[in-house]
């Protein structure tokens, strides 16, 4: 048949194929095919789902269920990596798509780019200010305009709109509210009209509650002997991807529920329902059902043939042999259906309406089809690392694992328009046998100025494979197993990224290491420079870098001399490459990220380097040893400004001499990650006593915290939203203005406690012994002040000091004020 073939639609979100897990990978494709039904679970964060409940709904029942999440986590705390802000970002939304492609469920995000309006600026107190912040009206249209393309039956928000609950969860849960009521008017963003997108009436809208007050118990503790595990653990197979937040967690067996309420509905409902359709259609039968009450009596007949075919499917399960043929039995009837619906007297919306979800079977079958033919599909591009104007090379194959053949296979590589994708062998084969494999080879040629590789954009080529089995045609399409991405002809890292300018020591020139990697093939001989502030020179003025092969690296190093006078504030440095024909690249930075749970990934930037300008005074011949959780870099930057600075390892905690520091810092959350504090506590509390000085930042109180650990009590407020300072503009009160840590080594004024970023401080202490000082207070606006926040006292002839003031991310923003405190902090003696 070959080009002449007319194939049908292709799945909206199919996921790549692999033939990896056999059985379970084709129950899950097919349950959901007697199922109408479908869900929509809103959050605010990449981990705010109820997972159980979604594997329950997705992989138990089948029903048609989606996640939407509002931001991409940037403003979240890191567990397995120093990465945060946007970098953080682009790994938690990698862990978000791979916790629900192991749910099964169609994920959404309304954050669409770096720096989007709907973004995680960290713990918010109110749903107000996170509107402000967001832009209430770009995250409404973003959320209406989903639930319009989704029409789920059924909505629950993540959380409930009360006092105790963080500002970016009430903000959704007000939103997705108003959104049921208002998603069905087309006066409510009618660009979606003219856009083709129709209004949608939601049926119902639950919220999350307890076993004293519910009308659905989700028996999430139900144990799936296909999955062999119950839905909670199903669920928190999910979870366990969200590795830098520290989820998953593994739970027994046993019966256990979720509970929800009803809030609001458009049909009438009982006190206790059976589950979350109740009342509502549910299978094809029940479609059915209505459309004969309609009248349309041959769209009736054609729906219940649709769902006999689908038990049939179920039925056949496990024999991949006859589930296929049944499957495409299935398709065939469905092709029946559209057109019985298409052609009915019933009313346009109802139309409409099945002929959408008569759409998403059409999806689910396709991707049945493939599963049950046991056809993988692959793309093996040459390299995965692209440049504009290169030509490559892209491979697609198809093998059939199953016993039937499966024939008049297309192989269609899908580029950009201005893309071109030249075959350079057969792309159409008549027949393709069990065991065996077919290949179609394409040149790729990439233009000039091709837009660089964004993490939050579909794969830049994807495969299109139609192929006919039983006489029926099917199509699916597949994405590249890993990033494919087009970079810049060079990448740019300056090192270091960001460096404090010491005002007090203007004679010192600036070290700067530029490395420059080449992405493009051949040789090439660039020259590289850095550009510097009026007043400023760098030396060399220029280098030029002789390239020889794609990959490369070569690295120069300048000496950047300041103005003789150089005033506080901010300076910006950066990189200019210039090609040997004149032309200037833009230099840009291509930071590769890369976990093996979430796959690499690339975050692109412009090649910059950050100067702070300040005055920061610091003590001579000062040692300081760093015990580091590995979710902070604050040694690094001590090490920056001249501060020495030293990393302690297992051994040197547990039996180094520690007399050899004049200060001991524990990073943050340091006593729940480093196992050897806990056993050598008590050494470093007699380093205290005969001398020493110990800072210990902000633990959590599941960090394996003690108020014991401490040498006078402290304890740690257990509440996630009332033991913290999320305005990071909060005025701060001096408790003890007369105390050394605020004069030596730098003295500290209240212009020290500006530009400070996301937050003040977080899981503050919630009572303390009686031998701290308090050395300040501060708090959110209309909150009691919090006077725990800092804390320190003498302890033998030492000095303890415990702060939850959010160092980890001031210090890298290259705050002033924080330098010059956290300089102070650790410079304290008796």
């Amino acid at each position: 048949m070959g080009n002449t073939v007319d194939y049908p639609p292709i799945p909206v979100s199919a996921r790549p194929l692999h033939g990896e897990h056999g059985l379970i990978d084709l129950w899950t494709a097919i349950k959901p095919l007697a199922t109408i039904a479908s869900a929509m679970n809103t959050g605010a964060h990449p981990d705010d789902e109820h997972s159980s409940m979604l594997a329950y709904l997705a992989l138990g029942k089948g029903v048609q269920t989606s996640s939407i999440i509002a931001t991409r986590g940037e403003g979240g705390q890191n567990e397995i990596g120093c990465e945060l802000g946007s970098a953080l970002g682009i790994i938690r939304t990698r862990e978000l798509e791979e916790a629900s492609a192991k749910s099964n469920v169609t994920l959404g995000i309304l954050s669409e780019d770096f720096y989007d309006p709907i973004y995680d600026f960290g713990f918010s107190k109110s749903a107000e200010e996170t509107l402000e912040k967001w832009g209430e009206g770009v995250v409404y249209e973003r959320l209406v305009r989903k639930i319009r393309e989704l029409r789920p039956d059924v909505v629950i928000p993540c959380f409930e709109n009360e006092p105790t609950t963080h500002g970016h969860h009430r903000a959704i849960t007000i939103l997705t509210e108003r959104a049921f009521r208002e998603a069905a008017d087309p006066q409510v963003f009618p660009e979606h009209l003219e856009q083709g997108l129709l209004p949608w009436q939601i049926k119902k809208y639950y919220v999350p509650s307890t076993a004293e007050d519910y009308h659905v118990a989700v028996p999430v503790g139900e144990y799936d002997q296909t999955y062999g595990a119950s839905y909670v653990q199903l669920g928190e197979r999910s979870r366990f991807m969200h590795k830098t937040q520290g989820m998953g967690v593994h739970y027994d067996e046993g019966p256990t529920y979720n509970y929800y309420r009803l809030e609001a509905s458009v049909i009438a409902a009982q006190r206790k329902e059976r589950d979350f359709f109740s009342g509502l259609p549910f299978t094809l039968a029940d479609l059915a059902a209505e459309v004969a009450e309609k009248g349309a009596a041959d769209a009736a007949e054609a729906l219940q043939r649709l769902h006999e075919a689908a038990l049939d499917v179920l039925e056949a399960y496990p024999r991949f042999s006859e589930v296929a043929a049944r499957v495409h039995r299935m398709k065939a009837l469905l092709r029946v259906a559209q057109e019985e619906v298409a052609s009915s007297s019933l009313g346009e919306a109802m139309i409409v309406d099945l002929l959408y979800r008569l759409g998403v079977k059409e999806a689910q079958l396709n991707q049945a089809s493939a599963e049950a033919l046991s056809l993988v599909v692959k793309i093996k591009p040459e390299t995965g690392e692209l440049v504009g104007g290169q030509t490559t090379t892209v491979t697609v194959t198809a093998y059939n694992g199953g016993s039937t053949d499966v024939e008049h296979v297309q192989l269609r590589l899908r580029v950009p328009d201005e893309w071109t994708a030249k075959p350079l062998t057969p792309t159409c084969f008549p027949k393709v046998g069990y065991n065996q494999t077919v290949c179609a080879v394409y040149e790729l040629k990439i233009p000039a100025e091709a837009p660089l590789f964004h993490p939050y954009k579909p794969p830049v080529f994807d495969v299109e494979a139609h192929y006919f089995a039983f006489d029926t045609a099917a199509a699916i399409r597949v994405e590249p197993d890993a990033s494919v991405a087009v970079l810049p002809p060079y990448a740019v890292a300056l090192t270091p990224s960001a460096i404090v300018l010491n005002t007090l020591r203007q004679d010192e020139a600036i070290p700067v290491t530029v490395t420059v990697k080449q992405y493009r093939h051949g040789v090439h001989q660039p020259k590289v420079s850095l550009q510097v502030p009026p007043g400023w020179e760098a030396e060399p003025p220029v280098a030029e870098l002789p390239f020889s092969f794609r990959g490369e690296s070569q690295t120069v190093s300048f000496t950047v001399r300041p103005h003789e006078q150089v005033e506080n504030g901010k300076y910006l440095l950066s990189a200019l490459i210039v090609a040997a024909d004149g032309s200037v690249e833009v230099s840009r930075d291509v930071q590769v990220i890369e976990y093996p749970h979430v796959g690499r990934s690339y975050f692109i930037r412009p090649a910059e380097l950050t100067v702070q300008a300040f005055d920061l005074a610091i003590p001579e011949n000062q040692r300081v040893g760093y015990v580091s959780s590995g979710f902070d870099n604050i040694d690094k930057y001590l090490r920056s400004v001249g501060v020495h600075c030293v990393n302690l390892d297992e051994s040197d905690i547990q039996s180094g001499d520690l007399s050899r520091y004049d200060t001991i810092v524990l990073g943050i959350r340091a006593y729940g990650f480093r196992k050897e504090l806990i056993a050598s506590n008590q050494r470093l509390l007699k380093y205290v006593e005969d001398g020493g000085t110990l800072v210990v930042q902000y633990h959590k109180p599941e960090d394996k915290w003690k108020p014991q650990l401490a040498p006078y009590p402290i304890f740690i407020g257990e509440s996630l939203i009332d033991w913290r300072v999320t305005d990071e503009h909060s005025p701060v009160r001096i408790l003890a203005p007369a105390h050394p840590l605020f004069h030596f080594p730098n003295q500290i004024t209240s212009a020290d406690w500006d530009g400070w970023v996301q937050e003040r401080s977080i899981y503050n202490p919630s009572r303390w012994g009686s031998e701290y000082t308090e050395l300040i207070a501060t708090s959110d606006p209309g909150e009691p002040e919090f006077r725990g926040i800092f804390l320190t006292a003498p302890y033998g002839k030492g000095i303890y000091t415990y702060s939850s003031l959010a160092w980890f991310r001031e210090i890298p923003q290259l705050v002033p004020g924080a330098f010059r405190l956290f300089v102070n902090m650790i410079s304290q003696k008796q």
